[in-house]
């Protein structure tokens, strides 16, 4: 008897009746185990509503498709996982679950990205070098730009957990390394969250800066603009540290996440107005690679991709999740996800974004 699994479930297939009653037990054994462990993947996903803090699978997102042209995925946000060890107090996708897909699961959903037309994987959290300690993360890398040929590969990560042995294991297939820092003082960082106990973001920054220089992989920042850091002047750190791109965004609520009964975060205190997120850009209109997100280019002009690789629609200040294309495939569940094609191209979301082509001087 010969017994094998798939991403279905189990097959078994008769190749010889000469079998003992132990090696036929043994295998019927083996194979209950495989549809087991399939079935119970696929009821995670499809019950991720009643578990504690997770929207349900059947949403409101899944009563207003969007009319019109089909949706291509160019650029994909998956956060494959929820959890970290930072306490932001502005994050928006909090640790509401300690949910992970299996790896070849993930990697199915993945292939099915890039056959619907995905040329750009930005792969996020929670802090994406949480779990596994980034091998996980850095398979699911490898696999994107060996196996599937993307053409940029990217992570957003706050930088605490990443070690030189990963460079040296995965910086090969990594285009776009973005490190979060909303602050160049110690104190505002401790204030807003982004710290571990008394370590140095500041001095883990400019190490990966480097490590990022050594191993051939683009560096950029990412800064989330809010009460605590609005008044600050950070075109010389900036300068300084020289990024490919500098995101800088604006503080965005989202009920459920980090606003209302349901949030793990109360982000309402690190809210700005429009004037003063623009008053912090003119402050800073001298830095070239500068790259400006307000909340209305932000809530509807990503694909963002949840644990379960269900997209996410924050059209209506909320995240309402389509169904997971690993059940109903990409073409359906982008209808659910809110995406406008428009304003993504608008905003300048495709760009020069694989490092062969940035010409860098290493």
């Amino acid at each position: 008897v010969t017994c094998w699994c798939d991403s279905v479930g189990s097959k078994m297939q008769i190749s010889s009746v000469v079998a003992s009653p132990g090696r036929l037990l043994q295998l019927c054994i083996s194979t209950l185990c495989c549809v087991l462990t399939s079935v119970f993947s696929k009821v995670r996903r499809w019950t991720a509503g009643t578990c504690k803090g997770t929207a349900s699978p059947v949403s409101p997102a899944d009563s207003r498709p969007d009319e019109g042209e089909a949706q291509t995925p160019t650029s994909v946000n998956y956060h494959f996982t929820r959890k970290c060890n930072y306490k932001c107090g502005f994050c928006f996708h909090t640790a509401k679950t300690s949910f992970v897909l299996p790896l070849e699961e993930a990697k199915s959903g993945l292939r099915l990205l890039k056959e619907s037309g995905m040329e750009k994987i930005n792969f996020s959290g929670g802090e994406p070098f949480l779990h596994e300690k980034g091998d996980f993360l850095g398979k699911l890398v490898q696999f994107c730009k060996q196996d599937l040929q993307l053409p940029s590969v990217s992570i957003v990560s706050n930088g605490s957990m990443i070690r030189e042995n990963w460079f040296q294991k995965y910086g090969d297939h990594l285009d776009i390394l973005a490190i979060s820092c909303d602050s160049f003082d110690e104190a505002t960082n401790q204030l807003i969250g982004r710290a571990q106990g008394r370590k140095s973001h500041l001095d883990n920054l400019y190490k990966i800066r480097d490590w990022c220089q050594q191993y051939k992989v683009a560096f950029k920042l990412n800064s989330v603009i809010n009460t605590f850091n609005v008044d600050e002047d950070m075109t010389e750190s900036i300068t300084e540290l020289g990024p490919v791109r500098w995101k800088v965004f604006q503080c965005l609520l989202i009920d459920g996440e980090n606003a209302g009964e349901e949030a793990l975060r109360e982000a309402e205190r690190f809210v700005i107005s429009e004037q003063q997120f623009q008053e912090f850009l003119d402050r800073h209109s001298s830095v070239s690679c500068l790259v400006p997100e307000s909340n209305e280019k932000m809530r509807n002009s990503y694909l963002i991709l949840d644990e379960y690789m269900r997209f996410l629609d924050c059209r209506e200040g909320r995240k309402d999740p389509s169904k997971s294309i690993l059940d109903v495939g990409v073409k359906e569940a982008i209808r659910f996800s809110g995406f406008d094609e428009k304003m993504f191209l608008k905003r300048g979301g495709k760009y020069v974004w694989s490092k062969a082509d940035m010409k860098l001087e290493w």
